[in-house]
């Protein structure tokens, strides 16, 4: 039975919870698990490279498992969820982390990478949730997370492509959250700002750009379990970006973003402290074309 519309949505414990996790080998997918294992949740880490994730899920411990998923192949998101349903349960968060983020001159971009990006990034969310919310709709209660990026507010030379799959998470998730606002379940992106992650490495970090640990992100997501706000900036202090960029004239916010360096991914891109992470990427656009 659902809800009246704009009814609270209905709790959901931590603790028993079963919980699945997109990208959950590594930086914030993992810290996310272990966040939610702390708290006594079912943990199901889903990955593209399982050997990763059954590392995290062991050290991690308890009640963590681990599963192969492909988020950018719906019957991969299937095979996973069927998965985690038969052996822990019903899923009652999952949250959409797995993402890429290539970095460079848009022109030279190659359009394979630029098809993984919005695939990865766009298209896995997309995939999880139409494979979770029947589910959760007919038993009158769950959560989505997508981790999204203030890059899916604020253009970023060097991102284009990126921020154009963010931009469309954003308005991805506040649609569906809106569809759906009568059934009990709830849907929230969580916007991090620049993240001390594989995906930034290689770029300056600081000097003006803020930047956050993959655990202030998991507090973030375990948070949106109990607020169920629809977006949650991280740092929380960005919340008044669209304010801010909407009353600010465009040349003055060029000039401030200059000062702060916000061409970075462009100018000072280190690519031999990214190279682990852009190999790990290019062998993901080589498994899609192959």
């Amino acid at each position: 039975m659902r809800p009246p519309f704009g009814s609270r949505y209905p709790a959901i414990p931590l603790r028993g919870a079963v919980v699945a996790i997109t990208g959950a080998g590594r930086g914030i997918g993992r810290a996310t698990a272990a966040a939610f294992a702390a708290r006594g949740a079912t943990v199901c880490l889903g990955d593209l490279d399982t050997a990763v994730a059954q590392e995290a899920a062991r050290e991690i411990g308890g009640a963590a498992r681990a599963f192969p998923l492909d988020v950018t192949v719906r019957e991969s998101f299937a095979a996973f969820v069927a998965a985690v349903t038969e052996e822990c349960g019903p899923i009652d968060v999952l949250v959409n982390n797995a993402g890429v983020m290539p970095l460079g001159d848009f022109v030279e971009e190659p359009d394979a990478l630029s098809r993984t990006t919005l695939d990865v990034n766009v298209w896995g969310p997309i995939h999880g949730m139409r494979l979770v919310l029947p589910g959760m709709i007919a038993a009158g209660r769950g959560h989505v997370v997508t981790i999204a990026s203030m890059a899916g507010k604020i253009p970023i030379p060097g991102m284009a492509v990126y921020n154009a799959s963010k931009f469309a998470v954003v308005g991805l998730t506040a649609a569906v959250r809106r569809e759906y606002a009568d059934t009990g379940v709830s849907v929230s992106a969580v916007l991090p700002s620049a993240v001390r992650t594989g995906l930034a490495s290689g770029v300056p970090l600081g000097g003006g750009l803020p930047t956050v640990d993959p655990e202030d992100i998991a507090a973030a997501v375990l948070d949106s379990c109990r607020t169920r706000r629809a977006e949650i900036p991280v740092p929380r202090y960005l919340g008044g970006w669209d304010l801010l960029d909407a009353l600010t004239p465009e040349r003055v916010m060029s000039f401030a973003r200059t000062l702060v360096g916000d061409n970075r991914a462009l100018t000072s891109l280190d690519p031999e402290a990214r190279a682990d992470y852009t190999r790990r990427v290019s062998g993901q656009v080589t498994r899609r074309t192959s």
